[in-house]
């Protein structure tokens, strides 16, 4: 039974709350158990390992000589100067729909540079995002909606991280692949990627793009043949959506890692970031 009250009511009023028999179906009982995430999934084999020799190569994050994770002290300094400001120039008040004005402005010059000048002409549009899942979800939603139907397909890298897939499909667009890893080498294959963007890839098609520290295999693409693969994408005008989840994190420096996506501002393209 659940209890509730009319406007007016000198006493709470008795309303049934209805049960499925036994042996009826449960609403929920059709409903599959989802397979464990394979990257969370390795860390738990970890943790149940007994072995001391064991090393936890599963998630990307810093850990400290005991395995542990380490907050960076950059992370710590910040976080104190956020409690310091709370209550008084922060607070817990609703954020505009979009995002913090200050932290849009902020967020495009890291990415972009000081001195881009599409910051400086206003023809950046920002909108905070939950992470760079939600953000590229958002971003998916906005081709679907908005884009043309024959632009509705995103070519990603094989291999890639293993939530793109999902997120592009899941927001109706057509998933395709492109060459990026060539294991004989174990390093980038240039040559196989230019060849699929010239010769499979279709003028006006959306191409996604790890912008540094690709993800999972660490290789990225030269500065020169970064020229290169935004000369072909130029000329066939494709769509760069670019991913920059590591920024600062592959060379230790901010601007070293903005490298192709600074390029891509520079010829002029029209292009998504997240």
């Amino acid at each position: 039974q659940a209890f509730g009250s009319k406007v007016g009511s000198k006493a709470p009023e008795l309303r049934p709350c209805w049960r499925s028999s036994p042996g009826a179906m449960g609403l929920f009982d059709h409903i599959a158990t989802a397979p464990p995430d394979p990257i969370l999934g390795t860390s738990l084999a970890y943790n149940a390992d007994p072995d001391p020799r064991k090393i936890n190569l599963g998630i990307g994050a810093y850990r400290d000589e005991a395995g542990k994770p380490y907050v960076l002290p950059c992370v710590k300094k910040a976080e104190e100067a956020l409690f310091v400001d709370t209550g008084i120039s922060v607070n817990k008040e609703y954020s505009t729909i979009d995002g913090p004005p200050k932290l849009k402005t902020l967020t495009q010059k890291l990415i972009f540079g000081d001195d881009c000048p599409a910051i400086a002409e206003g023809k950046i549009a920002s909108v905070q995002g939950l992470s760079g899942t939600g953000s590229l979800r958002v971003t998916a939603e906005f081709i679907k909606t908005f884009m043309k139907p024959e632009s509705h397909e995103i070519w990603v890298s094989n291999p890639t991280w293993g939530n793109h897939n999902t997120i592009f499909a899941k927001a109706g667009l057509a998933v395709k692949t492109y060459p990026y890893y060539k294991p004989e080498t174990r390093g980038f294959d240039f040559d196989a990627m230019i060849k699929a963007l010239k010769e499979q890839v279709p003028e006006g098609a959306h191409v996604l793009l790890h912008a540094c520290a690709h993800n999972p295999t660490g290789v990225d693409p030269t500065e020169e043949q970064w020229k290169a693969i935004a000369a072909v994408m130029k000329e066939k005008s494709l769509v760069p959506l670019m991913d920059s989840a590591y920024q600062g994190y592959a060379s230790g420096c901010l601007d070293k890692d903005a490298f192709a996506v600074r390029l891509f501002m520079s010829m002029g393209f029209q292009m998504y970031m997240c």
